[in-house]
């Protein structure tokens, strides 16, 4: 294979990952558009809890990104938000369950993404899985 000769990129999307693809979608909308409100409405009620949610929304649009774009350079970096992502999701997690009043109002990632039924600390985790799964399986 020459340098010219690209290998095809790898498609991400393909069984789970479609899943994966449409959970994070929903995540995208679900954090961005919360958070919007929060910031233009009520900003300074909670900054922290809103800018936390709306770079959770940023986190989730990037990742669902990569997995569309496919590839093992996407896969690589898909691999880093997750994990990114999931830091996050038990940081804010533990430090809303320590100190409830250090958000006033709750993030996406608030008690570990239980106003989103823990599909934050969840989706994560299943995505760090499945693309490490596919790396194998190709390796293999």
């Amino acid at each position: 294979m020459t340098a010219v000769e690209e290998r095809p990129k790898r498609r991400l999307t393909s069984g789970p990952g479609t899943l994966l693809v449409w959970f994070y979608g929903v995540m995208v909308v679900g954090a961005l558009s919360r958070s919007a409100y929060q910031i233009a409405t009520e900003f300074h009620r909670a900054p922290l809890a809103y800018s936390l949610s709306a770079v959770a929304g940023v986190v989730y649009a990037f990742i669902t990104y990569t997995l569309v774009r496919g590839g093992e350079t996407a896969r690589r970096v898909a691999q880093v938000c997750c994990a990114a992502e999931l830091a996050g999701v038990l940081i804010v997690g533990t430090w809303t369950v320590v100190d409830s009043s250090a958000f006033p109002d709750a993030t996406v990632w608030s008690d570990y993404g239980m106003g989103y039924v823990f599909i934050p600390v969840l989706l994560p985790v299943s995505a760090l899985y499945w693309l490490r799964k596919g790396a194998q399986g190709e390796a293999g």
